[in-house]
Order: structure tokens, then C-alpha cells, then sequence
């Protein structure tokens, strides 16, 4: 009786399983030895959406909106894994600047603990740590290699530079105003000796600002105005009239670059860094030469950035599934999806095996040419250039078969 019911049994798990199957993830695209999902694709949806949101849109046209910028989000995607790809081909390191960029965000949040600090970031960013750690590193990566392999190599002659200020010289027609970062050290709240600590902390970060460390870094490090930390202390242009006399005397009368010493408000002690400062009227050519030249830079960047990432998908293997669109493609390249259902692995019976082992073993005793007799002899080794048994050449750079993906 149980052996009749095993077979039915075993056949009713199968149909209940095959009725529960559903597709966890989809593969939409393989780029190397990197895959894109379907679900990394709408979640870059929804982040569009919500940045559109903030910028006030809604109905028909963030629909409309949240439909054009979308249709270059596979091309966004395949772009980054390329550009990581290539950063690894480099050898470019990015650790320590995560690792700078992380203690920040941990001293803006002051959280010291760091299973804390990891579960706000999963909170604030809506993904693990681990993942948003990935994120930073990408982007990094990114950065780097497009400043190494491009941006360097982009030269603004100087004729150029003159001329374009000699036919846009009304654009820098100044108002007096003044740029600059800031640094808060807090006092609210507490006791005289900590105000005491709160301004020898002030004292030194002057003195490191002085010496030469990056004003940014130790504003995102150690500032208490949270707001501005995340930006490395960065505060809107400002005019004359709003700011308060006792910092307006100071920043409009220092050049570009100046610290101020510890100025004490109700607060707490600020430190400002003069970023940059225009005086009343037009400004002239060396004023203005290197905002000059990031405007002339970026049509070309753009352009180069294009150029340099089809030149990337042309020397890749790139695969992507029917029904999705690498607007980024480039010319010519088939990038059509091969099916992994199709690459059937090669099988042999159990007396081709026997046979294959008889004949290696006869190898010991054939006859040398030339010889009477016999010699075991040395099997050499397969030329690189040689194909496997029964096939063609094997390329050394083909990647794997992707794995399906359902389960």
C-alpha cells in the first residue's frame, strides 16, 4: 500500500510546487561578469519618481517626466557597471575615501555605536549597509575613472578661454558677494568647562585649516550644524547686509582662501573659510579663468564621456534581454540575449568513459619510433592555442554562462 502511495505523493509535491513557482528575480542584461536585475531597474524607478516628486511634479506630468528619464535607466546602469569595471582594470583604490566619507556621516548623526550607526543608515537610505557601503564605492570609482581617463586629458587652450570671455564679458559683470563654508562648534547647553573644551577645539581646527587640511573634510567631521556638514560646511553667496557686522567687517575685507579665527555667538564658535569673493564691477579674465574654463569643459566632457563608454560596450560582452533598451548602445554591437537554456553541457556514456581510460592507459606502452622496444611516455602538455577535444577554440576572455534566472 505505502509503496502505491509514494509515487502519488511524490506527484501531487510536484504539481503543488510547480502551481507555487514564481520568478524571484529576473536577469535583464549581463555586462562582463556583472549582472543587472529587474528589480535594480525599478528601484531606480522609484528613486526617479521620488526625486521628481521633491521637485514639485505630479500627475500627468511627472508621468511624463518620470517616462523620459527612465528610458535611459539601463544605459545609466550598464554605464556604471563598465566605468567599476574598468576602475578595478586600473587598480584604482577608493577604501580610504569611503572609509573618510562613512566617518563622517557617522560624526553628522552622532551615533558612536556601529551596529546604531548601521541600522540609521538602513533606515534613512532604505537598503543595508552593506548595500548603501557598495553605493558610495561605485560612485567613487566612477568619478575616478572619468577624472583619470578623461577629464585629464580635456585642455582648454588659452586663446580659447580669452575669446569666449572677450564675447560673454556682460556674464561677469559682478555684485559684490562673497562664498563661503562654515564650521559650528556648539556651545548649547553646556558648562563652562565644556565651553572652555568647545573652544580650544575651535582654536585647533583653525590652526589645521591654517596648515593646509581640507576645510570641507573637517567641516563634514566635525561641525555640529548638521544641515551644512553634509556639504562640507558650504553656505549660499552672501551680500552685503546679510550677514552680521562683526562677520560682514571680516569676509568682505580678506582675500579668497582666508579662515577666521573662532568668532563666539549665542550659539556656539563659527569658523568661516572665504571660498570665493567678487568685487563690484567686471571681473577680469584671471578672475574668472578656471569658472571660464569648467564651462567650456563640459560640452566636451559630455561628449567624451559618451564616446569613451560606447568604446567600452564595443569591447565588452553584452548581453540584454528582448524587451529592454540600452539607449547607450553602441553602433553595430549584437547584444542580442542568448538563451542559457540552450547551452546544454556535454554528456558520454559510461563505456566512452571506460574506453577514454583504456586508451590513456595504453599510452604507457606504445612503441617509440625508431625503437625496438618500448618507454612510458611524457603526455605534453596541450598547446594554448590548440581546441578541446571534438570542438572549437575556447577564447580565454568568453565569461560564463549566466545562471537562469528563475528558481
Amino acid at each position: 500500500m505505502y509503496r502505491r502511495l509514494i509515487p502519488l505523493l511524490a506527484a501531487s509535491l510536484s504539481v503543488a510546487a510547480a502551481a507555487d513557482v514564481h520568478i524571484v528575480e529576473e536577469i535583464v542584461a549581463k555586462v562582463n561578469n556583472d549582472i543587472i536585475t529587474r528589480g535594480e531597474l525599478a528601484r531606480t524607478r522609484q528613486e526617479i519618481a521620488a526625486e521628481l516628486r521633491q521637485e514639485g511634479l505630479s500627475g500627468p506630468k511627472l508621468q511624463q517626466a518620470l517616462q523620459a528619464k527612465s528610458a535611459d535607466a539601463l544605459r545609466d546602469q550598464i554605464d556604471q557597471l563598465l566605468l567599476v569595471q574598468k576602475a578595478k582594470d586600473l587598480n584604482i583604490n577608493v577604501d580610504s575615501e569611503i572609509t573618510k566619507r562613512l566617518a563622517a556621516m557617522q560624526v553628522q548623526s552622532k551615533i558612536d555605536d556601529p551596529d546604531k550607526f548601521k541600522d540609521f543608515i538602513r533606515e534613512q537610505m532604505g537598503m543595508p549597509f552593506e548595500d548603501f557601503k557598495a553605493q558610495v564605492k561605485n560612485q567613487l570609482l566612477t568619478q575616478r575613472v572619468i577624472g583619470e581617463e578623461i577629464s585629464s586629458r580635456v585642455v582648454i587652450p588659452e586663446p580659447e578661454k580669452r575669446k569666449y570671455y572677450d564675447e560673454h564679458k556682460k556674464d561677469f559683470v559682478r555684485e559684490e558677494q562673497v562664498f563661503l563654508r562654515q564650521i559650528l562648534i556648539s556651545t548649547e547647553g553646556k558648562s563652562p568647562d565644556q565651553v572652555a573644551a568647545a573652544e580650544r577645539k575651535a582654536k585647533d581646527l583653525v590652526a589645521r585649516a591654517r596648515k593646509g587640511e581640507k576645510f570641507s573634510d573637517l567641516a563634514a567631521t566635525n561641525s555640529d550644524d548638521l544641515e551644512t556638514a553634509r556639504n562640507g560646511g558650504e553656505l549660499p553667496a552672501f551680500k552685503r547686509g546679510q550677514l552680521m557686522k562683526q562677520i560682514e567687517d571680516i569676509v568682505f575685507k580678506q582675500p579668497k582662501g582666508y579662515v577666521t579665527d573662532p568668532i563666539r555667538g549665542q550659539n556656539g564658535f563659527l569658523i568661516l573659510k572665504i571660498e570665493e569673493r567678487y568685487e563690484k564691477g567686471q571681473a577680469t579674465f584671471e578672475e574668472v579663468d578656471n569658472e571660464i574654463n569648467e564651462k567650456m569643459m563640459m560640452p566636451q566632457m559630455n561628449a567624451k564621456v559618451r564616446v569613451y563608454l560606447t568604446k567600452l560596450r564595443q569591447d565588452a560582452f553584452l548581453e540584454i534581454k528582448t524587451g529592454y533598451v540600452d539607449s547607450g548602445a553602441a553602433p553595430g554591437k549584437d547584444t542580442s540575449w542568448k538563451d542559457v537554456a540552450q547551452l546544454k553541457p556535454q554528456t558520454v556514456t559510461k563505456q566512452e568513459v571506460a574506453e577514454r581510460r583504456r586508451r590513456k592507459r595504453l599510452l604507457w606502452v606504445v612503441p617509440v619510433p625508431g625503437t625496438g622496444g618500448s618507454k612510458k611516455s611524457s603526455t605534453a602538455p596541450q598547446s594554448a592555442a590548440a581546441p578541446p577535444a571534438g570542438g572549437a577554440p575556447v577564447s580565454a576572455s568568453a565569461p560564463p554562462a549566466a545562471a537562469p534566472a528563475q528558481q
